[in-house]
């Protein structure tokens, strides 16, 4: 369905564009060639960090119950999945949050092509400052009464929670002297984290994490969690041709972002989550 850019000039102002699909390597114990996207991705100008992708992907998906999860949930399964897959699109929102400052975005899909399943991992163009401005004008808005999108938050992101396993916390002030700019979206303080109780002796712990944004958060700061959480859900729709809009492009909405779909990420937050 999509297919790498032949351009090794990053593609500006067009967001949506698909910039790498990579084959699952086995459609029975799914993983993906981290160094073959790297090699593909750099060929067309993009120079990511190991700790922005093969880090924070292997930690998402390279995790024998994920991979399990992959394959029993599947099109070869014939899963109908749902807008937001708890397991997959939540593991890679923090992937998205490093990944988004190379404009790009990472999604997992698959679907049955000729009786076998069909699952890759995809990278997509995409520069979000212009969905984080529109997102933000939109909680800013006079007519939207702060109290009511915050309900709406709940009960439509009541079931999202990530559940991370993390080394106990050492006491010490290291990370409060770090920036607010640089900490990461899901902060126990920020986003209500409960830990189990863990092993002594530096055993990981779990701890879930609501994604769910603080009613006390600023509005760019709302908009940005909401835009991260539904960034890996909005891909796999976006490279499936699931996203469906009016057909004629003169009848797309101004405001939409994404030149490669009816619709863009924020739209679809303002259309599903906040409406």
């Amino acid at each position: 369905m999509c297919h790498k850019t032949k351009s090794t000039v990053q593609p500006q102002n067009k967001a949506g564009i698909c910039v790498l699909a990579m084959p699952s390597c086995s459609a029975m114990n799914p993983s993906f060639d981290l160094s073959l996207c790297r090699a593909k991705l750099e060929n067309d100008g993009f120079q990511i960090p190991i700790g922005d992708m093969e880090g924070p992907l292997t930690a998402a998906l390279d995790v024998p119950s994920v991979r399990r999860y992959m394959v029993f949930n599947s099109a070869l399964f014939r899963f109908i999945l749902a807008p937001l897959n708890i397991n997959l699109d939540v593991r890679l929102v923090q992937v998205n949050e490093r990944m988004v400052k190379h404009k790009l975005l990472v999604a997992v899909a698959d679907w049955v092509q000729n009786c076998a399943g069909n699952m890759q991992l995809y990278f997509v163009y995409w520069d979000m400052s212009r969905c984080l401005r529109a997102l933000t004008e939109t909680f800013e808005e006079s007519n939207f009464v702060a109290s009511g999108i915050q309900n709406k938050l709940k009960k439509k992101m009541a079931y999202l929670v990530m559940v991370s396993e993390a080394a106990p916390e050492v006491s010490g002030s290291d990370e409060e002297q770090g920036s607010d700019e640089h900490r990461p979206l899901l902060r126990n303080e920020e986003t209500g984290c409960s830990s189990s109780s863990g092993l002594q002796g530096g055993a990981e712990v779990t701890a879930n994490y609501s994604l769910i944004p603080d009613a006390s958060l600023p509005a760019q700061a709302k908009a940005y969690q909401l835009l991260m959480t539904y960034s890996a859900a909005y891909v796999k729709l976006l490279v499936s041709r699931q996203l469906t809009g009016p057909s004629h492009h003169r009848l797309r909405s101004r405001r939409n972002h994404c030149g490669a779909a009816p619709f863009c990420l924020c739209q679809y937050i303002k259309e599903k989550i906040l409406q």
